[in-house]
């Protein structure tokens, strides 16, 4: 979902769109360790049980599947903040049901949430709404198994989509999208330390169906990341990853468009023995548009820094 920039064109950003992690999340985040910090000493918890590594790495996902019979239901908002001037807002929440059938499948489903805040951003109109902007599913199966013998563990994702809210822009379009992964991890330190990585292709069309045969605009994204959780308290893994993405019109990385790193810190912490939490902050440090010649950073296809907040419930 491409907006194309004026030639040459790179304005000075607002001031409240400066790269930054708000003060009351730095607070939460602080009262938030500190409290299982106090639960763990209280239940006088001085051994590291075993995690699935899924979702300690921020936007890297590990490649635990969950417990066979397990069932999950979660909220996980994506925001992507900022462009090269004026005010920019848009997240994404997937209210998703997880539920693992076996040791090796694990399958999520359900509808997607879309806010967009748009002020004053070039190519793209002023804009503020909330929308059910379409529905989502994902498989994915374990390859490679951790044991004893190997620190390494491989799983496989397939992420179909279905949108009828632009990501970018907030209009109404009709838009799908299929996103593969291979999702691994290692094992540095039993149960205290684990190394992450993806690699990413994700090929989407759009069509704006205002325009009675109108083709479809096609794009593909391929990104590879590197990650690494440490578990500082056993309900607590705080950690850092970095991403490189490559964005191209045509489904199979036909023209190049443009590139970005994104680097940032991330934080997972057990709320229970049924409930947990993970969130991470990435802010892109480098990138490249070919549409504006010397740029530094890449706000045709991607933002100034990206946010995910997930809260998920087992049962």
């Amino acid at each position: 979902m491409r907006n194309s920039f004026v030639e040459g064109r790179l304005q000075k950003t607002a001031s409240f769109d400066r790269l930054r992690i708000p003060n009351m999340c730095i607070v939460v985040a602080a009262s938030t360790l500190i409290a299982l910090s106090n639960a763990d000493l209280a239940r006088g918890q001085d051994g590291f049980y075993e995690v699935e590594t899924k979702y300690i790495f921020g936007f890297t996902e590990g490649s635990g599947v969950g417990l066979e019979g397990e069932k999950e239901f979660s909220a996980e908002s994506i925001a992507r903040i900022g462009k090269s001037d004026g005010r920019y807002w848009a997240s994404e929440t997937k209210l998703e049901y997880e539920f693992t059938p076996n040791q090796y499948f694990q399958f999520e489903l359900g509808p997607l949430v879309s806010t967009h805040v748009i002020k004053d951003v070039t190519d793209l109109e002023n804009r503020s709404n909330l929308a059910m902007s379409g529905f989502f599913g994902e498989v994915r199966y374990l390859v490679l198994e951790r044991n004893a013998s190997s620190p390494l563990a491989i799983t496989l994702s397939a992420e179909p989509e279905w949108h009828r809210i632009d990501e970018t822009s907030g209009t109404r379009v009709t838009n799908l999208g299929l996103e593969l992964k291979v999702n691994a991890d290692l094992e540095l330190i039993k149960n205290r330390l684990f190394l992450g990585t993806n690699l990413l292709y994700e090929a989407e069309g759009t069509k704006d169906p205002d325009h009675i045969g109108a083709g479809w605009e096609k794009e593909s994204t391929g990104g590879v990341s590197a990650a690494v959780s440490y578990r500082i308290i056993p309900s607590v893994f705080i950690g850092a990853e970095a991403w490189y993405l490559r964005h191209y019109d045509g489904s199979f990385f036909n023209t190049f468009t443009g590139d970005a790193i994104f680097v940032g810190p991330t934080l997972y912490a057990q709320l229970g023995p049924k409930a947990f939490m993970t969130a991470a902050w990435n802010a892109q440090v480098s990138g490249h548009d070919v549409e504006v010649p010397g740029s530094t950073l890449n706000f045709g296809e991607f933002t100034r820094s990206r946010a995910k907040l997930k809260l998920a419930v087992e049962f």
